[in-house]
């Protein structure tokens, strides 16, 4: 039966008449959406963004300023206005305001260097078997991008803190008024910025961060750079297996949790609980979609990233991260009100 006559006969198939006949948009678009990830990749290493917000406006004046042919200049940025991420005026091109803020290397929110991890081949393939990993519950691929002492993990550090930037500092402002901190643990501390942040905004704070020795020389770097190296201190290894020592006023577990099955994200938690002085607090930056698992849209699909990529992570609802952090002995489990973008701040009270 064709579309048409589908469309024709939906009395008989209970369709409401006025309700448009089925299409195959949908799913063409979604078969071929790869090619909008090659074509943002690709617009952000000829570094078309940059060209067009420094006033090169045509496909001509912007293919000599990515040294790029005029023919696929004017093709690719055809494909992302159609896209949403340019406006296309006559011959002309112009950045959308998203694409002014994030894709323009001289903004200061500047995320384009994301694509080094986000697009890294071992995640890419990790996907490439989600079939499998569909039929496993998990990764299809070992341990997925749990390795100890992955290599990616460096690019992640490397190339996801310019995203991170903005939410360190809403998150250190937000604990930094509930009260001061002086010591404080950092659990896979990675680009550093989350203990970095709230080391520059409490002066008397000594941050200990907690990750893999290769990644922990760029946040130590980091920490250098905006001077807070002589309060920052490096707790090599497995945060499962390192003794975090005790004493922390605070302790922050930015983009962890949702790599880990339940009992191992409590088994992690009652290791922070043990070493957090009383009353001291743990700061969980997460994706925390809504109860019905598929709202809000990036934090509910982030599931699909971590059965492509673990064994067995998952994001988690507020309700079962206060699970989490009650079993493993906290008392009081709150959501911070406070805007973080596609990330939510839970604050556990010991």
């Amino acid at each position: 039966m064709s579309v048409e006559t589908l469309g024709r006969t939906g009395d008989s198939l209970n369709i409401p008449a006025e309700q448009q006949a089925p299409t195959p948009e949908r799913t063409f678009s979604a078969i071929n959406s790869y090619q909008l990830t090659e074509a943002i990749k690709s617009a952000i290493q000829l570094e078309i963004f940059t060209a067009v917000g420094e006033g090169n406006t045509t496909s001509a004046t912007i293919a000599r300023s990515c040294h790029a042919s005029e023919r696929g200049v004017r093709i690719l940025c055809d494909f992302l206005t159609i896209h949403g991420f340019l406006t296309k005026q006559e011959a002309s091109y112009f950045l959308t305001a998203d694409s002014a803020v994030f894709l323009d290397r001289h903004s200061p929110a500047y995320i384009g260097s994301a694509i080094e991890f986000l697009l890294t081949p071992r995640l890419r393939e990790c996907h490439a078997h989600l079939t499998e990993a569909v039929r496993r519950g998990g990764t299809a691929l070992g341990e997925g991008m749990l390795d100890p002492e992955n290599p990616d993990w460096v690019k992640f550090a490397q190339g996801m803190m310019p995203m991170m930037c903005r939410s360190a500092e809403i998150i250190a402002a937000e604990l930094r008024r509930e009260g001061e901190a002086h010591k404080v643990l950092d659990v896979a501390a990675s680009h550093g910025m989350f203990g970095i942040s709230v080391a520059r905004q409490n002066p008397a704070a000594h941050i200990y961060a907690s990750d893999w020795k290769n990644v922990l020389e760029v946040a130590q770097k980091n920490a250098n750079a905006m001077g807070v190296g002589d309060r920052y201190h490096l707790i090599p290894g497995s945060a499962f297996e390192t003794d975090f020592g005790n004493g922390y006023d605070l302790a922050l577990i930015t983009n962890l949790l949702h790599a880990f099955d339940r009992p191992t994200c409590t088994k992690l938690m009652r290791k922070v609980h043990i070493a957090l002085n009383a009353g001291g607090r743990a700061a969980i930056a997460e994706f925390v979609p809504n109860p019905d698992r598929v709202s809000p849209p990036v934090a509910a699909a982030f599931s699909l990233t971590m059965l492509a990529a673990t064994a067995s992570g998952d994001a988690y609802t507020f309700t079962e991260l206060e699970s989490i952090a009650k079993a493993a002995g906290f008392a009081r489990v709150d959501l911070s009100p406070v805007e973080l973008g596609i990330n939510r701040l839970v604050i556990a009270h010991r």
